[in-house]
């Protein structure tokens, strides 16, 4: 543990900012799981659930939890998938 003040209140925010990532992040593997097993059983509403899956993407990289050059490689597999 920090002695330092400055160095207590980094591993504060650095605790805050990890659950709120990880949360952030789990909404995304979240929605992208739901599109692909909503592809693979063939189901009618998988064009809506693509449409979130990319709104969560765009959303992390927004937030800088992942790189937008990774979004849209994952947009364009979901969009292979979609066809």
């Amino acid at each position: 543990m920090p002695q330092i003040k400055s160095a207590i209140k980094r591993v504060k925010t650095q605790n805050e900012a990890n659950k709120r990532n990880s949360a952030q992040m789990n909404k995304l593997r979240t929605a992208v799981k739901k599109f692909k097993a909503a592809v693979a059983a063939g189901e009618e509403d998988a064009s809506k659930l693509r449409l979130e899956a990319e709104s969560a993407l765009d959303k992390a990289v927004a937030k800088g939890l992942i790189h937008k050059n990774k979004a849209a490689r994952d947009k364009s597999r979901l969009a292979k998938l979609a066809k």
